[in-house]
């Protein structure tokens, strides 16, 4: 069987007509590309070369062979090409936790691509909770969202607390709020924000039990409710 490596030894002494250069096109020493000649010709039973001190030159036997040693060759290389073109992409699956902002999710989505053009991308959309729990099962590979004291999360950005109110309402406009502010306030409450439980136990802490007109899982619905002045969010 004659193996790929002498066939790329030959066609190297074919182009450079030199076994020095050769060796050098190869990477290899010289001493280990005559070795690798020396066998093709044994494998086939015929002399390839013809060595002298001051060239080499093909045999008649050398000629015809280059002919299919270059097939041979273009072959390997046509095959490695197909299999890189068509080898399967590895998955990576991203929880992304609802309570996002979209411009948020669009820029983490484009630094991902561009960062890799080899891995296929799968997005799973959840609460933070249910992500960790997926990421906990293998069900996904990593995920982007509120993650507490998880050891496992790397911090990307950090977010205050904000109150969403409508144009006209008497607190409209002020930097900041005292739990006083908004102790009489009534309250629309996003069922799926992150931070739903420690808001509660903020208020609850300080006395402070405000009514709720209304509870929905749409952060639509709820800027909705604040415009028609139902409430704050």
């Amino acid at each position: 069987m004659i193996e790929r490596y002498v066939l790329r030894y030959f066609l190297a002494v074919v182009d450079q007509g030199n076994f020095t250069r050769a060796a050098a096109q190869c990477r290899i020493s010289q001493p280990t590309l005559s070795v690798g000649i020396a066998k093709l010709e044994a494998s086939l039973g015929q002399t390839l070369f013809l060595r002298t001190n001051r060239r080499i030159e093909l045999t008649p036997s050398g000629t015809r062979f280059a002919v299919h040693a270059r097939q041979i060759e273009a072959e390997f290389a046509a095959a490695e090409r197909d299999l890189q073109d068509t080898a399967p992409t590895k998955l990576v699956r991203l929880g992304i936790a609802t309570t996002l902002p979209p411009s948020w999710i669009a820029a983490a989505l484009g630094r991902a691509r561009r960062a890799s053009t080899t891995e296929r991308l799968e997005v799973v959309e959840g609460r933070s909770s249910e992500l960790v729990a997926l990421l906990d099962r293998g069900r996904i590979d990593m995920m982007l969202g509120a993650i507490g004291d998880d050891a496992r999360g790397r911090v990307l950005f950090e977010e205050g607390f904000a109150v969403a109110v409508a144009n006209d309402h008497r607190l409209a406009g002020r930097a900041t709020l005292a739990v006083a502010d908004v102790a009489e306030e009534t309250m629309i409450v996003r069922r799926h924000c992150e931070a739903l439980a420690e808001t509660s136990r903020f208020f609850t802490a300080r006395g402070v039990r405000p009514f709720m007109a209304a509870r929905t899982v749409s952060d639509d619905r709820a800027l909705t409710y604040v415009r028609a002045g139902l409430g704050m969010t």
